[in-house]
């Protein structure tokens, strides 16, 4: 991991806490389904709503949830949605000894845990802006995001292991260890940030769209963020369908090509620590976003299943994951660096929610694509979609950011 000189040992301890729920989160999101599968022998409708119920508060909730991070304590908001994710958990758990699992009590825990999981990712974006210093952001932030990275490659091999390895009741109870320990973590934070100003502490969900409204790379961070979300959501339907029936490859070879972004993204996170400060923020987003889009142009390209096919797709992610994680590092730095400190929360959601958003229609529209003109025009149409992302940031002020971040409006 990168490491990162803050002027106390608070930001360690922050990403020790933040470390930990981010792998209990990625555990349980593992866990859950995996349990409605090998326990409930739910069919794919069933476990489809269970996915679905987990992923709603990202749209029901964010905004809501960038008003409470800026109105509240960080560190509150942070220990408070540790707790609770624990308590569900163990509540969960209790339950299912006594009871036993059923579906309706697992999309209640899904609901709640992605509704928690929510507030912390908005809130733990906005306190680290909070805690760090200006010049700290960018290393502090790949560091942050490196864990995050981590957390998504072991949480679902840990949690396919919990949920083989132990009953029903232990592997759901495991999970809530993790935030419990982030709980502990962050609550022992000696000092992180004071509360905004009198004035600002009934701030509106309307505040922060308006803001980014308002400001030029503000504005194009949030297009081009919706852009990507929407094509890249429409290319991994295309692509998710191409591997199996136009490649032909089998399920261990798709796995593999897959698990290859998440080394990607940690080496992504690693180069953002230097990156951009050496080479200018504006060169590293441009040419890290253009190869990193591009690069999907090269599967539709594919045939066959050979070695050197899955060698290729496998390149392909590594290449993606690194310079995608590049690319989110770095605009989160200068969206931090942007933004008012009582504005922060609604900034991330704004953002955050435009791009989730549009998710769920560039799925919808790359399925349609792929029925009517074949997967391989899909994949060709949808990965040069992508490249719109950098294109917008190309025509904005992003492209002529130097090699120190920005200052927000007075």
């Amino acid at each position: 991991m990168p490491a990162v000189r803050t002027a106390t040992s608070d930001f360690r301890t922050f990403w020790a806490g933040q470390t930990a729920s981010q792998l209990g989160e990625q555990t349980s999101l593992t866990v859950l389904p995996l349990l409605a599968v090998l326990t409930l022998h739910v069919g794919a409708d069933q476990l489809g709503l269970l996915r679905a119920v987990g992923q709603a508060p990202q749209l029901l909730l964010t905004l809501f949830a960038g008003v409470w991070v800026d109105r509240w304590r960080t560190r509150t908001v942070m220990t408070l949605t540790d707790l609770g994710r624990a308590l569900v958990l163990g509540a969960a758990a209790v339950a299912a000894l006594w009871t036993g699992l059923n579906l309706t009590a697992l999309l209640m825990v899904a609901f709640v845990i992605g509704a928690l999981s929510v507030l912390f990712d908005v809130a733990y974006q906005a306190g680290l802006v909070r805690l760090v210093r200006r010049e700290e952001l960018l290393r502090a932030n790949s560091a942050v995001e490196a864990s995050r990275s981590a957390a998504q490659i072991g949480g679902p091999a840990l949690g396919g292991a919990l949920t083989s390895a132990l009953s029903a009741p232990a592997a759901v109870a495991a999970g809530a260890v993790f935030f419990v320990a982030s709980f502990g973590s962050i609550a022992r934070m000696s000092r992180f940030e004071e509360l905004p100003p009198r004035a600002q502490r009934r701030p509106r969900i309307r505040e922060g769209p308006r803001f980014v409204a308002s400001d030029a790379s503000l504005r194009t961070v949030c297009l081009a963020s919706a852009a990507f979300q929407f094509f890249f959501a429409a290319t991994m339907t295309a692509y998710l369908l191409f591997l199996p029936r136009e490649l032909h490859l089998s399920a261990a070879a798709i796995g593999l090509t897959l698990a290859a972004t998440g080394p990607g993204a940690l080496i992504g996170s690693l180069l953002a620590a230097r990156l951009p400060s050496r080479l200018g923020y504006g060169p590293v987003l441009l040419v890290a976003a253009a190869v990193g889009d591009g690069v999907m142009l090269c599967v539709p390209a594919l045939h066959g299943g050979s070695a050197r096919t899955i060698l290729a797709l496998v390149a392909v992610n590594l290449v993606f994951g690194a310079l995608g994680q590049l690319v989110n590092v770095t605009i989160m730095a200068v969206r931090q660096a942007l933004t008012p400190g009582a504005l922060q929360g609604r900034v991330a959601a704004t953002i955050s929610f435009a791009g989730m958003g549009l998710a769920p229609i560039g799925s919808l529209a790359g399925g349609l694509l792929a029925a009517q003109a074949g997967l391989r025009v899909a994949l060709v149409v949808t990965a040069a979609g992508m490249l719109l992302s950098p294109v917008l940031m190309a025509l904005s002020p992003l492209a002529r950011l130097g090699r120190n971040l920005p200052s927000p409006p007075p």
